[in-house]
Formats: structure tokens, C-alpha cells, sequence
């Protein structure tokens, strides 16, 4: 290929002989040129435009070629000049933009804490994006990974990215719905979503250990969990500007008082309503037990414009809001 600029001219060439008074001086100029030099213009090449300067006319009595030996020079000459601007146009050449990708990253392949940290960060996009699918607990040598992301400035900025969008879509949608959203909501999940759940997760592995019921049921009764700073944001934002905040979570009946007081603590205050599970609903799948409380919703006249939570189960289903929005959480997986 050929950059823009290129013309491709070669080398001036001069050549001298011995005249009759024995005294060296030139006898001619050439200058080479392509015979077509092209410039590429939006990825098509075509001629470069000819240049209408005119040259003086050189004097005949300077510039005649004799005919003897310094003659006999000239192809020498010539392929000299070629040679010379065919490595001046490798040298000046455009670069390969062509890159190749390994199949195992060295980082990965050579082992070590490098190792770790770059498949740790991999495998979390990949639990983001519902790639790996079920899992049951974090690899155990994303233990500290995990840690340091959690406590870390990326979890803040992640999810304070999340609510900024939630905020910007909601402002959006509603103007343009006007008048017409009667009841408009946005559905809240609770856990890692409203109240966060990691100072119980910092003695416990960061989800590297095997999920304890019992052990969180007691974390969860004593309604000491702190608030996710943007998400309180965001909850706050979105009251101001009309939306009936619905909370819907996979906690139990039994944990209503403990649910209510801990959310009050983190600073929450006048929800619509508060979900959680009745005794019919245990051992149905989150997504099974949350689309059915998303559609009473809607038999009772809201409009879900947005749903905020840290699962894909929390989001997916029928009926769905009109826009979702994943919050981060690399710590365990909910069906």
C-alpha cells in the first residue's frame, strides 16, 4: 500500500565527462519519476495531479549526451537510481496496522501473580456478561482479586457508571412519555444492589467459600449493611422526578422487619412497596418468582420503565422493564 503523500520520486542523478578542455562539468539532470504516482484519498487510490509548472529549456550545447565512453555510463546510472529509490520506498513505507493475538497471553502462560490478576479481571467479564453461566464460587485464585476490586476504586466507578446511565435513560423517558406514563416505576433489587453486602463478604472468602444460609441469614438480622453510594444516588434521583420506586428482592417474609430497618439505616425512605417471598414462592427460580411480581405489577397499572440489579436474574424474564441495568458482582451467582 501507499501512503497519501507518497510520489515515488527518485534520486537526482548527475553524471559527469571529460569535455575538450579537459575540464570536468555536468552535462545533464535527470530526475525519475513514476510514471503514475498515486495518493489514496478515502481508501481509493488515483493519479496525483500533474503539476503545470514549466521548466526552462536547457541550452543544447550543455546538455548534449556525447557519444563515447561517459555514454556507455548511463545504464550503470540508471540502475543505481533505481536502486536507490527502491530501498527509499521500503524505508518510507507505511507499517503493518495487522497485529497478532495468541492463543494463551504470555502474562497467563508464564504463571505468577500477573497470571492471576489478568485471568481473575477475564473471568470477571466473563461472569458479567453471563458467559460462564451457573457457578457456584469463585475461583480460588480470585480470591484476592475479587477483594481488592470490591474495596477498590473500580467497584465505586462501575457501579456509580450504571447509575449514571439509569439516570440519564429515566430523565429521558419520562419527558418523552409526558402525560401518557400513568404510574410510572423502577423496580429495585435489595441485595448488592440498594445495600451492599460486602463487609460480610470480606471474613468469607469473597464468595470463594460455598454459600452459608445460616451464616448469612445472621448478617442479614442484624441490619447492619451499608449503602451503595451511587445507588442511594440514583434512588433519590429518580423519587425527584416522579417514579414510584418498587423494591423486589429474594429475601423472605420472615426478614421483612430486618429488610425495612436495614434500609431505613442506609439512608432509604418512602418505597412504594417492598417484595419479598412468600412461603408459595420458595424453590422457584428468581427469574420465575420475579417475572410474576413484575407482571401483578402491571396488572395493577405500573409502568416499568427501569430495573436495577446485581443478577441477570433479577432482570431477565416476562414482562421485562423497558430498559435494565446490571449492576457489578463478582462475589456469587443467582438463578
Amino acid at each position: 500500500m501507499l501512503r497519501a503523500e507518497q510520489s515515488w520520486v527518485l534520486p537526482v542523478v548527475y553524471f559527469w565527462y571529460l569535455g575538450p578542455t579537459d575540464q570536468s562539468r555536468p552535462i545533464h539532470r535527470f530526475t525519475l519519476q513514476s510514471a503514475e504516482p498515486r495518493h489514496a484519498t478515502a481508501g481509493i487510490f488515483r493519479p496525483a495531479p500533474t503539476s503545470t509548472a514549466t521548466h526552462p529549456t536547457p541550452n543544447p550545447a550543455s546538455t548534449r549526451l556525447p557519444c563515447g565512453g561517459a555514454m556507455r555510463l548511463l545504464p550503470l546510472v540508471l540502475a543505481l537510481a533505481l536502486a536507490a529509490a527502491s530501498v527509499a520506498a521500503s524505508a518510507s513505507g507505511p507499517r503493518s496496522v495487522l497485529r497478532t493475538v495468541t492463543d494463551v497471553p504470555t502474562a497467563v502462560s508464564s504463571g505468577g501473580s500477573d497470571a492471576d490478576a489478568l485471568f481473575c479481571d477475564s473471568w470477571r467479564l466473563s461472569v458479567e456478561t453471563a458467559n460462564a453461566g451457573p457457578w457456584r464460587a469463585i475461583p480460588a485464585r480470585c480470591a484476592a482479586f475479587v477483594g481488592d476490586y470490591m474495596e477498590g476504586p473500580r467497584y465505586a466507578s462501575d457501579s456509580a457508571v450504571a447509575a449514571a446511565d439509569s439516570l440519564a435513560f429515566a430523565s429521558g423517558a419520562l419527558a418523552a412519555a409526558g402525560t401518557s406514563a400513568a404510574r410510572p416505576a423502577w423496580v429495585f433489587d435489595v441485595d448488592e444492589t440498594l445495600l451492599s453486602n460486602a463487609p460480610y463478604y470480606a471474613v468469607n472468602g469473597w464468595g470463594s467459600q460455598e454459600f452459608n444460609e445460616t451464616s448469612f441469614d445472621e448478617w442479614v438480622d442484624a441490619a447492619k449493611a451499608p449503602a451503595l453510594p451511587s445507588s442511594l444516588k440514583l434512588y433519590n434521583e429518580l423519587q425527584g422526578l416522579g417514579f414510584h420506586v418498587i423494591l423486589l428482592t429474594g429475601r423472605t417474609e420472615f426478614q421483612r422487619n430486618s429488610t425495612e430497618a436495614n434500609l431505613l439505616f442506609a439512608g432509604y425512605q418512602s418505597w412504594e412497596k417492598l417484595i419479598l417471598r412468600k412461603p408459595s414462592d420458595i424453590g422457584k427460580t428468581a427469574v420465575k418468582y420475579k417475572s410474576e411480581r413484575r407482571a401483578a405489577m402491571e396488572a395493577e397499572g405500573f409502568k416499568i420503565f427501569g430495573n436495577s440489579g446485581d443478577q441477570w436474574s433479577d432482570l431477565i424474564g416476562s414482562p421485562m422493564a423497558t430498559r435494565s441495568f446490571k449492576l457489578p458482582n463478582p462475589m456469587y451467582f443467582i438463578s
